[in-house]
């Protein structure tokens, strides 16, 4: 990975009674965004008593009952064993090994422990696992696991060693605990607080599990405005501005326990314009709603959402270079390369991405996309893989989806045209109006028949 300049990155908080947003700008444009409203509030990261409804080993899944209105999905690859022996620190986890069929370790009206790691999506219910895992400032501490690890993206060697030999030194007998990037430089106290703290709501987890009634929530995650600061909120960030003195009040509280060298890049915003009109946000996230991106050199990408994956189309549009033909699509692709990798992040899009670039002759042209596709996508915190260009000249890529998108948060499908977006033209309208006419006439004697029609459709008819 290739040294990068200094990113200017700010936190936009906004909140109102209804509805919490967040949006995360580098260098003044919009990358990510984040909203949350109190009857639909983000589950990941909750943990619930559940009951299996059902054992599928056709499938090597369970449907568990965790007392939303869509049954949980646990795959037999999202379990552990329940039993941890010897205190090895080189185990990963107590996965299920290949050969063991579902039913072999669930049954139905079996009353488990999950964690809810995906949002309900569509018509699927939330993704569930047994293998727990807490989050901290710090570190993520999962309980009956083995394993001792620190994040890939700390990449000096001997921050590393001394990370891991202290977590070893710290952490009990029985949990696994990962380092996270925020715990880089940080000292043993710090660190030791941090998983004590997280034990602790581990055994609350456990007392809950003990003595409440099957299905309920044992433990909720944190909202969003917590989760934003616990996850996002590092020394890399060099602003957070909030329009709410309640909620400043209470990050700044927060922060002296885990961070208070970063309280002094907090602010309360005090304006009497809305934040988010401040900032120029309202009117970036109007954009993202819009299958149509315009580049700044005069070329456009399309967005189009499928069941299975999104499809993403490049074209030239009004830009035509000053060269050769090459160079203009290779000028156009790379600011696609660019503007794709925001899109994916502003838009929370996941799974199975297939972008259309324009088609370029010559290999090293298409080298030059991927990579400035590749390491635009570096900022992004969601897990991604990119492929190289197919021989249909497509990029197959893929991006770990964990919530809606936000087409599907600010949306529904219309109950006229189902989603697809199309309806039927005039002329089918007008030709189909007169089939009914037809066949009422053959099954009913009245000599009149009243229609009422769109004004467009009854204009229609006026002028054939």
């Amino acid at each position: 990975m290739g040294k990068h300049s200094k990113v200017l990155t700010e936190i936009i908080v906004n909140t109102t009674a209804s509805e919490t947003r967040v949006a995360i700008l580098e260098d003044h444009r919009l990358v990510e965004f984040f909203a949350e409203r109190e009857e639909s509030a983000r589950i990941v990261g909750n943990l619930y008593k559940g009951r299996v409804n059902a054992v599928l080993p056709g499938m090597q899944a369970a449907f568990v009952d965790i007392g939303l209105e869509k049954t949980g999905f646990l795959h037999v690859s999202d379990m552990i064993l329940d039993d941890v022996e010897g205190d090895e620190r080189t185990t990963r986890s107590r996965k299920v090994p290949r050969n063991v069929s579902i039913d072999q370790l669930l049954r139905k009206g079996q009353e488990i422990l999950v964690q809810v790691t995906k949002e309900p999506i569509g018509t699927k219910g939330p993704r569930i696992t047994t293998q727990v895992s807490l989050p901290g400032r710090f570190v993520v501490v999962m309980p009956n696991v083995t394993h001792i690890g620190v994040s890939r993206k700390i990449e000096d060697r001997d921050e590393r060693t001394r990370l891991r030999a202290l977590v070893e030194e710290v952490s009990p007998k029985g949990y696994g605990v990962i380092v996270r990037t925020v715990g880089k430089k940080t000292d043993e106290k710090a660190i030791k607080t941090d998983i004590e703290t997280l034990i602790s709501k581990w055994k609350k987890v456990q007392g809950a599990y003990a003595r409440k009634s099957t299905p309920s929530l044992l433990h909720q995650d944190a909202e969003l405005t917590t989760g934003i600061i616990r996850d996002i909120f590092t020394d890399e960030v060099d602003r957070l501005i909030i329009d709410s003195k309640t909620e400043y009040k209470a990050i700044i509280k927060y922060l002296q326990s885990i961070s208070p060298e970063l309280i002094d890049r907090v602010e309360h915003y005090e304006e009497e314009a809305p934040i988010f009109d401040a900032y120029e946000i309202e009117a970036e996230i109007e954009k993202a709603l819009s299958p149509k991106i315009w580049l700044r050199k005069g070329g456009y990408i399309i967005v189009d959402h499928a069941e299975a994956l999104v499809a993403i189309d490049v074209n030239t549009g009004r830009f035509t270079g000053d060269k050769n033909q090459e160079e203009t699509i290779v000028q156009t692709n790379i600011e696609a390369a660019k503007e794709v990798a925001r899109q994916l992040r502003l838009r929370d899009m996941g799974g199975i991405i297939v972008i259309d670039f324009i088609d370029m002759e010559r290999e090293d042209n298409k080298s030059k996309v991927i990579e400035t596709l590749r390491d635009a996508l570096r900022r992004d915190r969601a897990k991604t893989r990119t492929f190289a260009v197919s021989d249909l000249g497509l990029v197959e890529m893929t991006r770990q989806r964990v919530r809606p998108s936000l087409l599907h948060y600010f949306s529904s499908n219309c109950p006229h045209c189902g989603g697809s977006g199309k309806r039927l033209s005039l002329a089918s309208l007008a030709a189909k109006v007169d089939r009914l006419l037809r066949r009422t006439g053959t099954y009913c004697e009245d000599k009149k028949v009243e229609i009422q029609l769109n004004p467009e459709l009854a204009l229609f008819f006026d002028e054939s």
